[in-house]
């Protein structure tokens, strides 16, 4: 249960982090987002949230290529 808390915090954080305006953003703070996101993705990754997740870009990563055959 500590993993989806800490997912959340960081969903909010990410959230937050986006919402600023990109021309105020320096180079070490879109690294920092980039890091906190990544973070977010290893704990999202084992939870049933992940696992759907990854089953839906699956099935849409198959169809666009089936699409563009």
């Amino acid at each position: 249960m500590l993993t989806i808390n800490v997912a959340v915090l960081l969903t909010v954080i990410v959230i937050l982090r986006l919402r600023r305006r990109t021309e105020a953003r320096s180079r070490k703070d879109e690294k920092m987002t980039v890091v906190i996101v990544l973070a977010l993705g290893v704990l999202l990754a084992p939870t049933p949230v992940g696992q759907g997740i990854q089953d839906i870009l699956g099935q849409l990563t198959s169809s666009v290529t089936q699409a563009g055959r």
